[in-house]
């Protein structure tokens, strides 16, 4: 293991139609604050990317995902790297897993398209790399 950082932020949503031609709210991006011991250490946001302060970064997609422990709360991933930049704590992540979610779910209908809502959210993200 390379890093495990708190995350403390929002899951972003845009009203779209569906394609029944419902509105509803689709997921678009996360803003979070990545923290260690309390301290900010970077920000997570879309790509999904992760960001060190020491400018280190990784981008992954979806590689599996598991429920979270209420249904109010966005699900546990597990995320292969499909980029990294820079020299620093990041170099070198392979996988990145997101659990101990709180929150971040939002679901109905909405009634305008185009509009954004946040919902609020925690997680763990563990940087990890093959050995």
């Amino acid at each position: 293991m390379i890093l495990t950082a708190h995350a403390e932020g929002a899951q972003v949503y845009e009203c779209k139609a569906t394609a029944d031609g419902k509105l509803a709210w689709a997921f678009r991006e996360p803003i979070a604050s990545l923290l260690v011991d309390g301290k900010t250490v970077g920000r997570h946001y879309a790509g999904p990317t992760w960001e060190h302060v020491d400018g280190s970064s990784v981008t992954a997609k979806s590689a599996g995902s598991a429920p979270a422990a209420t249904a109010n709360d966005i699900p546990w991933l597990k995320l292969q790297v499909t980029a990294s930049h820079g020299k620093g704590v990041l170099s070198g992540v392979t996988t990145v897993q997101r659990i101990n979610t709180k929150g971040g779910k939002l679901e109905g209908a909405c009634d305008k398209a185009g509009t954004f809502k946040s919902a609020p959210y925690s997680a763990e993200y563990v940087f990890l790399k093959n050995s």
